[in-house]
Formats: structure tokens, C-alpha cells, sequence
């Protein structure tokens, strides 16, 4: 669940004003407040632990910060606070906002993202793909556990799906994955998750 607040602020002013606590992000200028509940959470939980578990593994310096921001390259006010963000540490010197502000603007930063689907699927297939794309993000999942996601995007019937967007030469090829299928990522390819097992949360 997401709710606008009306005034219209620039990046500048958005993150001077921007608390540690809540969960807020800017599109186009509007502060949005993001309400995620129940299964959502526990969609995006289980995810965070599986890619820590991932990165332990394979002796990766990548963590998944709570708060932070990913700005677009095409708005300069927008910026999105994704469900998932894994960061990878060595960058971080390179990122001009991120003391000041824990706010990513380069895609060699993010070696995953996570959106995970809600009643505003339009931003998490349109324009959130085609802003982390426009970055750099390595690889986007797009997590739609009610298969709330349009028809050219799905498929008819809808039904839970997780389209995993892989960047290649600049643009996302998109691969997806319906209930009982072992997900593909090519950023943890020794990940072992079925669709099924991401959409309970674990259990």
C-alpha cells in the first residue's frame, strides 16, 4: 500500500527532510509513503536473508541496507526505496550521495533489486524496470506473488509469477518463473528457490 503526500519537492529538499524512520521515496517530484503489509513483508524478508546466506557463501561484500535509495537517471526527482536492494560494498566510494545521504546512483553498485508486486504493479513493470535499467541495475526481480501484473506482462490466465530482468548489452532480457519452477539468477547461480518457496515466505 503506498500514499501520496500532495507537496511536489525536489531530490534536495527530499532527503534534508526525509526521516530515519518510515519508509518514504520520491517519484516525479511527490513524497510517497510506502505501507507494506502482511505477506509482503514476509516475501521480502525471506529474500533478504536467502541473498545475505548468498554472500557469506560466496565471500561477497554485499549487504542489504535498510533504508537506502536508488535516484533515477532520468528524473532528477525521483528516486525509489526498492523492496530488496543489495549493495555491493566496494563501490560505495565512487557513490556521490551516500554519506550524505544512502542514496545509490550507479548500477556497478546494485548487483540485485527486488520489487515486489502491490496494488501499483504499473510502476514495478513499467517505470521502475525502464529506471533500473537506465542505471545499470546487473538484475531486477520482480516479485508478483498475486499475480496482480498486467496481461503482456504475465501472461492469461494471471497467476503468481517472478520475472527475474537480466541486464544485457544495456537492455533487460526477462526471464519468467511460475509456481514449481526453480528460479534462475545469474548473479547466485548456486541459489537452489522455487517460485513456490519465495511466495510463502520460506515456510
Amino acid at each position: 500500500m503506498i500514499q501520496a503526500l500532495q507537496k511536489l519537492t525536489t531530490f534536495d529538499e527530499f532527503i534534508e527532510w526525509k526521516p530515519n524512520d518510515g519508509r518514504y521515496e520520491l517519484r516525479n517530484g511527490a513524497v510517497i509513503e510506502m505501507q507494506p503489509k502482511g505477506k509482503h513483508e514476509e516475501v521480502t524478508g525471506f529474500l533478504i536473508g536467502e541473498f545475505a546466506f548468498q554472500s557469506r557463501s560466496l565471500q561477497l561484500p554485499y549487504f542489504a541496507p535498510k533504508q537506502a535509495l536508488v535516484r533515477s537517471s532520468t528524473d532528477e526527482n525521483s528516486a525509489y526505496l526498492p523492496d530488496v536492494l543489495l549493495v555491493d560494498q566496494r563501490e560505495l566510494p565512487s557513490e556521490p550521495y551516500w554519506e550524505k545521504a544512502s542514496t545509490l546512483t550507479r548500477g556497478s553498485s546494485i548487483p540485485i533489486i527486488v520489487e515486489v508486486v502491490s496494488t501499483n504493479w504499473r510502476d514495478d513493470y513499467l517505470k521502475k524496470l525502464a529506471d533500473y535499467e537506465a542505471i545499470g541495475v546487473r538484475e531486477y526481480w520482480i516479485a508478483d506473488y498475486l499475480g496482480l501484473g498486467g496481461r503482456r506482462f504475465i501472461g492469461t490466465p494471471k497467476q503468481p509469477t517472478l520475472s527475474v530482468c537480466t541486464l544485457v548489452d544495456g537492455e533487460y532480457e526477462i526471464q519468467q518463473f511460475k509456481m514449481g519452477d526453480r528460479i534462475f539468477s545469474p548473479t547466485f547461480q548456486t541459489l537452489t528457490l522455487t517460485v513456490d518457496q519465495v511466495f510463502a515466505g520460506g515456510l
